[in-house]
Parts: C-alpha cells; structure tokens; sequence
C-alpha cells in the first residue's frame, strides 16, 4: 500500500522593488522540483518554498531535470540571460533579485510567469 505524497500551495509575491506575480506554486507528483538555479547549493528562497510546499529542493547546477518536471525555478539573475530562460520554458520563476523584464529574453517575462525581488516574508501557504 502506496501513500500519496500530499503537497500544498504556497502563493509568492513581488518584494520590495520587484516585479510580476503573484505566483501560485502547487508541486505534483512527477512536477514537482523546486529548481534551485542560483549557485552554490540551494538556495533558502528555494529552501523554504520546498519546506512549506512538500516539494523537493534540487540544484540545478549540479545536475539537470527536464523543464515538465519543475514546480519553480529560483534564480539569482540581475537580469541579462538567465533571467528568460525558465519563463521561456513556461516555468514559473522566482528571482531573488528585484530585476524586471529585460535581456534578448523579455518578451517571455511576464507576470503570470515571473516574480522578482522575493524575501521569505513574501511566500504564503494559501492551502
């Protein structure tokens, strides 16, 4: 007998200076990595959201997952390259810097996609 994992939603706004969101995070099973892109391990932005979701913190420097199966990705991106990758994909993004659309990849930052300027205080479990 299997147990289903049971996640729950977090809702992530824009911090002091920052853009986009709200971003309702909902890991499920099969998508549910909280994709740390910020270097050096994980970050605690992608730490905590891990913790009050039930998903599972990875490193994407360390290793790599295929875009399907990532709840979020937390960047660290002031905002050149970097910062259009995952809202390219259709990942939902979360810079821990207060950056706004910019770089050869604006076209894709938008606000059901991309939030910025994130602290902790900025993440709430809604359910």
């Amino acid at each position: 007998m299997s147990e289903e994992k049971q996640y729950r939603k977090v809702k992530i706004t824009a911090g002091r200076g920052g853009w986009g969101g709200p971003l309702i995070i909902e890991p499920k099973p099969g998508r549910d990595l909280i994709y740390s892109v910020t270097g050096g391990g994980i970050h605690p932005i992608a730490a905590k959201i891990a913790e009050l979701t039930g998903g599972r913190a990875f490193d994407g420097f360390k290793s790599k997952a295929d875009f399907n199966q990532i709840a979020v990705a937390v960047i660290d991106c002031g905002g050149t390259a970097r910062v259009g990758v995952y809202p390219m994909k259709k990942v939902l993004t979360v810079d821990v810097h207060a950056t706004r659309p910019s770089g050869p990849l604006m076209r894709f930052i938008t606000p059901d996609l991309f939030v910025s300027g994130v602290k902790e205080e900025n993440i709430q479990v809604i359910e």
